[in-house]
């Protein structure tokens, strides 16, 4: 069982000094504190100073956080997934934000930018005062390795609200002290360039101070040095990637760009360099059924960096498995969303040896007893977190057929990703791939091959062969983990994919190349614990059913009306932001709209 300890500090401190800087432009202040204690008690101690900066990743759970906002919400819809699409109009709510028609006054939007600032304001707390005490110049060796590691983890958490603010938001207003300095909380947006910056130099100061995960004595979900160097390198390609330029009201990528890929390129490199701390797991589906979903910690800790979800509660655990994997089905009824839908055309952009797409993909829901109720293809949903994979506890009974909070931890940063930057910053600054590069790259594609050198393919060695093979590899390796939208908006290809998406679609739906022999319907077996089909996912159906199968719409369950519904209301150089939300607006009267809002 993994060692949980957010979620049983969360009747944390909260400072005094947080509620005597309530402002009206600041609602997420107004938060009343389960205990409050003078910034004196609170760091008075190592003890009491952990208290605090535990209070500091909470604002990374919840309903507002990574537990379905930050994951699912404002992740789709892109090449891979969907949002839920039940919807033929307005909704101002979740569906409007995938179809990337979310408006001001959006019901969802408000809540995760608050939680945001919210950690940020935690953080600077703790970066201020965690410095000032005693303990950390004069006290013992352990003392003041435990504050200076503090210390770290309060920079990379607030590096890590900024980044969140940045992907969704842009420039956004910006300060790193506690709200209490500030003069007035009424504050124009800082440029984006500058905030990251700011929090790259931050990260740098993180993790020459937070210990490597070997070096410290209980395993749990703290941030370790792996994800201090591994977020700086995230962070890095973003500031060297494309974004939408609130001054032009274009995507614009700087011409210092390779700078940026450079320090992506020396962080990667250096976790490369300690395989002790951080590697592969051998098995892409284990990382997912035995170590995520069954509440393990990866022996490999390939999962550097994840958010701690418990408690049961909207606060501080997620809904990670209820609302995107396979519903349960009791009798008539079905528990559970599904909402995060499978484009057709990602599943078909896998390559049948390709292990990685049914851990991806749930093409069922699941029955008590453990068989599968197969699905129609276009209601096959994200698989990675899945109800009946989830374990200690288990959610597969008739008694938590209610339970929607199932504790699952959200993998924020793996190792496998770190190879995947390495690749793609090499080949940038080179002009083309290293042969470092390109042992990164195949060491990612042949795990997601069961281990076979022989069914990876020919890696390319020129720079845009290997650059869309990056493209690639980066869907099939991390589908479905919050990534995929943000990494087509630094590459500038959002619009590209959405109608490249559509166009296979449409092909798909006509029966035309490369789509022309795909089956029109899958007989799936009855009953069985496992998915089994009697035909081919790559040949014409069959005429007759199977004795002991059903038939299953396949390429038949896509419609127009579904095509068209796929990031219905994007927009070039607009639905790459959010908007603001009112209220916001209405209470900081020199914070400008996104544009075109």
């Amino acid at each position: 069982m993994k060692k949980r300890f957010l979620y049983s500090s969360f009747s944390m401190i909260i400072l005094t000094v947080v509620s005597m800087s309530v402002s009206s432009c600041k609602k997420y202040l107004t938060e009343k504190p389960v205990a409050s204690f003078s910034t004196d008690a609170a760091f008075q101690n190592v003890t009491t100073a952990t208290d605090v900066v535990l209070g500091v990743y909470q604002k990374l759970a919840g309903d507002a956080g990574y537990g379905i906002r930050l994951s699912f919400y404002f992740s789709v819809d892109n090449d891979e997934f969907l949002g839920p699409t039940n919807n033929t109009s307005a909704d101002g709510d979740r569906r409007d934000i995938a179809r990337y028609g979310a408006n001001a006054s959006n019901a969802q939007i408000e809540a995760p930018l608050n939680n945001l600032y919210a950690g940020i304001e935690r953080a600077n707390i703790c970066i201020k005062y965690i410095p000032l005490m005693p303990q950390y110049t004069s006290g013992s060796t352990s003392d003041q390795a435990a504050l200076k590691r503090l210390y770290g983890e309060a920079l990379t958490l607030r590096a890590q609200f900024y980044f969140d603010l940045i992907k969704n938001w842009g420039d956004v207003p910006a300060q790193f002290v506690p709200s209490a300095d500030m003069p007035s909380l009424v504050i124009p947006k800082t440029d984006r360039d500058v905030i990251y910056d700011h929090i790259l130099n931050d990260l740098k100061t993180a993790e020459d101070i937070v210990p490597w995960r070997t070096d410290v004595a209980t395993r749990d979900e703290r941030i370790t040095k792996g994800a201090v160097k591994g977020l700086r390198a995230r962070i890095a390609l973003f500031r060297g990637g494309y974004s939408l330029r609130t001054t032009s009201g274009m995507m614009e990528r700087k011409s210092d760009y390779l700078t940026y890929y450079q320090i992506a390129k020396d962080e990667c490199s250096d976790l490369m360099n300690h395989r002790e701390q951080h590697t592969l797991n051998t098995s892409f589906q284990n990382l997912f059924k035995n170590y995520v979903d069954a509440h393990t910690l990866d022996p490999t800790y390939e999962i550097m960096f994840e958010v701690a979800m418990g408690g049961g509660s909207s606060a501080s655990d997620s809904k990670i498995g209820y609302y995107d994997g396979p519903r349960l089905v009791v009798g008539s009824t079905s528990y559970g969303s599904s909402s995060i839908l499978l484009v057709p055309t990602y599943f078909y952009a896998f390559d049948p040896n390709d292990t990685r797409r049914d851990v991806t993909i749930a093409p069922y829901y699941a029955n008590l007893d453990g068989t599968k109720a197969i699905q129609k293809l276009v209601s096959a949903c994200l698989g990675k977190f899945r109800r009946d994979w989830i374990a200690n506890p288990s959610y597969m009974s008739a008694s938590t057929t209610g339970t929607q909070y199932f504790g699952v931890n959200w993998p924020l940063l793996r190792f496998s990703d770190v190879l995947l930057m390495y690749a793609e910053a090499d080949n940038e600054i080179n002009g083309k791939p290293s042969t470092t590069a390109i042992a990164a790259f195949n060491e990612v594609r042949t795990r997601g091959f069961g281990g076979s050198t022989a069914l990876i393919g020919t890696t390319p060695t020129t720079h845009d062969d290997f650059f869309n093979a990056i493209v690639n590899e980066r869907s099939f390796e991390l589908g479905g983990e919050a990534i995929r939208k943000y990494d087509l908006i630094r590459w500038n290809l959002l619009n590209t994919k959405i109608t490249s998406t559509r166009a296979g679609l449409t092909a798909m739906l006509n029966k035309t190349a490369p789509y022309a022999n795909l089956p029109q319907s899958m007989y799936a077996l009855n009953n069985s614990q496992t998915v089994s089909y009697s035909n081919s996912l790559y040949a014409a159906t069959p005429s007759a059913t199977p004795t002991g199968y059903s038939k299953i719409a396949w390429i038949s369950s896509l419609s127009a009306t579904y095509i068209a519904n796929v990031a219905q209301l994007f927009t070039p150089n607009h639905g790459e932001l959010l908007p603001f939300p009112q209220a916001t607006l209405s209470a900081n009267p020199l914070l400008t709209q996104n544009p075109g809002y």
